[in-house]
């Protein structure tokens, strides 16, 4: 079970989160909800941090700066484990106002949502940018996670701030209330608030966790708010492989 964390501070490095916002970001997601692609106007010296790949297009005054976010131990434990880049780009507007193009590398939806010191959690893929000041780390979901999608890691981020993430298909928003209940397909998780307990299990018996299509499902509890995709990218590689041409020996 995943609590609210209220402390000041980073529980992984000590780190002290923001409470206050580097300055409101100026964005609009265009091609909703297939395409969707996040063009982000920065501000004089504001600046955003994008997983590696996603910049679509920039202004010519935006200057990157490159690095492994979290020195090279988190960044490795990142890559490996939260299924992420190793080296994050920073991309901040010089002398000027700036614009910047966003994108997922699979077609669907983009969310944006503000982090007000609270901790959320993102699987494996859908991390697309956030707010510098928000700090990213990785988070052992422990060994109920080990046949699901997300693997044994989540990505953790912390602190005050926006966020920008993607899903395959489109977005939709679960809120639960505190106690409800709700089941969803390893394969459509996005991402979910701290306040929300979850578990993996099998869905109905032994028989219909093999043979029903839907394998292992995650229950989660509320109070809080999961975001699901509407297609799994599971359920695609499952459908295509048997169709890809066979080589000929």
């Amino acid at each position: 079970m995943e609590n609210k964390e209220e402390s000041s501070f980073c529980t992984h490095c000590g780190a002290p989160l923001t409470d206050q916002f580097s300055g409101k970001i100026d964005f609009e997601i265009l091609y909703k909800p297939s395409y969707s692609l996040a063009e982000i106007h920065l501000k004089p010296e504001q600046s955003i941090t994008a997983e590696g790949g996603a910049m679509v297009y920039m202004s010519a005054n935006l200057e990157l700066v490159t690095q492994a976010k979290g020195g090279v131990f988190g960044s490795l434990k990142r890559s490996m484990l939260g299924g992420e880049s190793f080296f994050m780009n920073t991309y901040t507007a010089r002398g000027g106002p700036g614009t910047i193009g966003l994108a997922p590398p699979l077609s669907g939806d983009v969310i944006y949502k503000e982090l007000e010191v609270e901790t959320f959690f993102v699987t494996s893929g859908c991390y697309m940018a956030s707010d510098p000041e928000v700090l990213i780390d990785t988070k052992f979901g422990g060994a109920k996670t080990f046949f699901a999608r997300e693997g044994l890691f989540l990505l953790k981020l912390e602190g005050t701030g926006f966020l920008f993430m993607s899903s395959y298909g489109a977005l939709h928003q679960v809120n639960l209330e505190s106690g409800q209940r709700f089941v969803v397909d390893t394969g459509h998780i996005v991402a979910f608030d701290s306040t929300i307990s979850w578990n993996v299990k099998r869905i109905g018996g032994l028989k219909s966790t093999l043979f029903s299509g839907e394998g292992l499902v995650a229950e989660f509890q509320g109070p809080g708010t999961i975001f699901t995709q509407t297609r799994s990218e599971d359920a695609f590689l499952s459908w295509l492989i048997p169709k890809l041409p066979k080589e000929r020996r």
